[in-house]
């Protein structure tokens, strides 16, 4: 089950449960697409994973009680500001290769 975390790691701007904006890597690190496309080129700073868009859990009860009402969004905050010209050197050796063959 996904955490849903509510804000960005980086800016710490608020990523509510049906935020589009909110990417992820495979381990749940969770970032707004401005910081993944901007800051981080689309490399996680924490695995060197990529990133994609973050499911919408559904907020209503639409089958078998599959919704936020009964797995809610976390609101546990990861606020990791990362250090842009120390990720810069790190993403520099990986961003150039496609995330599924890092």
């Amino acid at each position: 089950m996904l955490q849903l975390r509510p804000t960005c790691e980086h800016c710490d701007k608020a990523l509510p449960p049906a935020a589009t904006d909110a990417r992820i890597c495979s381990y749940e690190c969770t970032f707004c697409a401005a910081c993944v496309d901007g800051i981080l080129q689309n490399v996680c700073p924490n695995c060197g994973g990529g990133f994609t868009a973050r499911p919408v859990r559904p907020a209503r009860n639409w089958r078998n009680n599959n919704c936020l009402d009964n797995d809610p969004a976390s609101t546990q905050k990861k606020h990791k500001p990362v250090d842009p010209q120390a990720h810069a050197r790190f993403a520099a050796a990986i961003a150039g290769i496609a995330p599924e063959r890092r």
